[in-house]
């Protein structure tokens, strides 16, 4: 069974507009107009949404509120969420995406491009299956999404989930931090590019003695090395 693309928005114009150009796409979509309703079809266990749209500007309860709440469910935890508002600023973008977002797309926007940052994302997630990492002291699990660390699990966001899948499978060769912005971000990323150190840091945090997996190029991005040897 298709899993549905769920379009969170108050405006019903756009959602169902949305709703008919999806469709016209083959993508089974269901929609909702409050961040209430938007966050019960998120939980909804029979029929668990693929992707998520969320416009930031609800009544009630807002877009920002309900992202958070959707990563803090395991149930919504990992999945992706495209981001819609009216605001364009670069801080705005930043901090969307620290909440979790996986992209971000201002109004007035195109259905054409938003159709194309869908596909992106539904194609990253094709791409973080079936395969598995696993060396002395790490495993990355790409099918389950999981991240054991000396067996201990380790909790990620699916940003830095995405992000360590990306180097892990270009292990032992640098990926340059365009290359990462544009994969992990899903289009060519001009904005500020310190969000991708920041989520360096914070992968690194999290992963703990395995850390040190993830080398540093001066000058240049990232490397996948692995924990094999490592005491």
């Amino acid at each position: 069974m298709q899993r549905p693309i769920l379009i969170i928005e108050d405006d019903a114009d756009i959602s169902e507009s949305l709703k008919y150009n999806f469709e016209r796409e083959g993508l089974k979509s269901v929609t909702a107009l409050t961040g209430e309703a938007g966050l019960a079809a998120a939980l909804n266990e029979r029929e668990p949404p693929l992707l998520i749209i969320l416009d930031l500007m609800l009544p009630g309860m807002s877009g920002t509120e309900l992202c958070r709440r959707l990563r803090r469910e395991p149930a919504t935890r990992r999945t992706p969420i495209i981001m819609l508002t009216a605001k364009a600023s670069e801080s705005d973008r930043v901090a969307g995406l620290d909440l979790g977002a996986d992209d971000y797309i201002t109004k007035p926007f195109s259905v054409r491009e938003l159709l194309a940052r869908v596909r992106a994302v539904m194609r990253r997630l094709d791409e973080t299956k079936g395969k598995t990492y696993e060396d002395d002291h790490l495993l990355i699990d790409f099918d389950d999404i999981r991240v054991l660390c000396h067996g201990n699990k380790v909790k990620l966001t699916n940003k830095e989930f995405t992000l360590l899948a990306v180097l892990a499978k270009s292990a032992d060769r640098v990926v340059t931090r365009q290359q990462l912005l544009d994969s992990v971000w899903g289009y060519s990323y001009y904005g500020d590019a310190r969000t991708l150190d920041v989520h360096i840091r914070r992968l690194r945090q999290k992963l703990g003695e395995c850390g040190d997996c993830i080398e540093t190029v001066v000058g240049v991005g990232y490397r996948f090395v692995g924990c094999a040897g490592k005491v």
